[in-house]
């Protein structure tokens, strides 16, 4: 694989947003890519994605987009990736590299790779950054720079595919680990899910909490939008997650729920020395990622 030039004569990103946006502009930084084409339901983000220089030129049908591909990159909703792949399979020239952004693998993998026809490859990603923003303005080059996006191989992974996927990502700014499509699944709705679903329903209970009247949240500081800042992410997007990962966010909502009932119970007892305690091991642990 080289590492350097152009790695993809022929990128199509399905999905020009955020993520799918941010690829582009990256792999174009790096001079790792020869054509962009932008497909998206949304024909006027597709404009601006060409204004701004993310793409070479779009289309609004995805059978068409893709056609003469190297890479296919699906940037969609989670539930959507296998309808997606479902869709264009047919038309992708043998040796096509499908590959996608989804936070659930284990769902997506398992869908797509029986999709692939003989000769088109499927390898499932997830690279582990974002921000609460949408829609193609929202990209920017950077937004992969030293940060880790998760491959997925499983014994079905074509190892050439594999390589320049790895490699794509590599380019992008990202460090790339390996990992099975389960493990990814249940360290992310940890690490990633957990904290989203604290986040909306912080909000939902601030806003529903009505004892005293009035707009609470509209007396909200720092602190409270700083960690609620997630919960401004797309709702459909985390529809989805929810939906393809719910076994292993209700295990991780079930496990935090222990913790909150713990904090409680010292709360309710007016222990200082416990409280001091419990506070003190989140902040030793909180600082030790920083």
């Amino acid at each position: 694989m080289p590492k350097g030039g152009v790695l993809i004569e022929r990128l199509a990103v399905i999905g020009v947003g955020l993520i799918g946006g941010s690829l582009a502009r990256a792999l174009r930084e790096a001079h790792a890519v020869g054509e962009i084409v932008g497909i998206d339901r949304d024909e006027e983000n597709l404009r601006r994605g060409v204004e701004l220089g993310v793409l070479d030129r779009y289309v609004v049908d995805p059978r068409e987009g893709v056609q003469g591909a190297d890479v296919v990159f699906v940037s969609t909703p989670v539930c959507s990736i296998p309808t997606v792949v479902a869709e264009i399979a047919p038309v992708l020239k043998p040796g096509t590299i499908v590959t996608d952004g989804g936070s659930v693998k284990e769902f997506v993998v398992a869908a797509c790779e029986n999709l692939m026809p003989e000769g088109v490859h499927f390898v499932g990603g997830h690279p582990i950054s974002g921000t609460e923003h949408s829609g193609v303005q929202a990209s920017f080059a950077t937004l992969y720079q030293g940060k880790r996006s998760i491959v997925t191989p499983t014994e079905k992974t074509d190892p050439a595919a594999l390589e320049k996927v790895v490699e794509m990502w590599r380019r992008a700014g990202c460090r790339v680990p390996l990992m099975d499509p389960v493990q990814h699944d249940r360290m992310l709705a940890a690490i990633s899910h957990l904290p989203h679903m604290v986040a909306y329903s912080l909000v939902n209970a601030v806003d529903g909490y009505d004892r005293f009247g009035g707009d609470l949240l509209a007396f909200t500081a720092g602190g409270f939008r700083d960690f609620t800042r997630i919960a401004s992410s797309d709702p459909v997007m985390w529809r989805d997650i929810a939906l393809t990962n719910r076994e292993a966010i209700l295990e991780t909502m079930d496990f935090f729920a222990g913790y909150l009932a713990k904090l409680r119970s010292l709360v309710e007892a007016g222990d200082a020395q416990a409280l001091e305690a419990f506070f003190l091991n989140s902040k030793q642990k909180r600082d030790a990622i920083l």
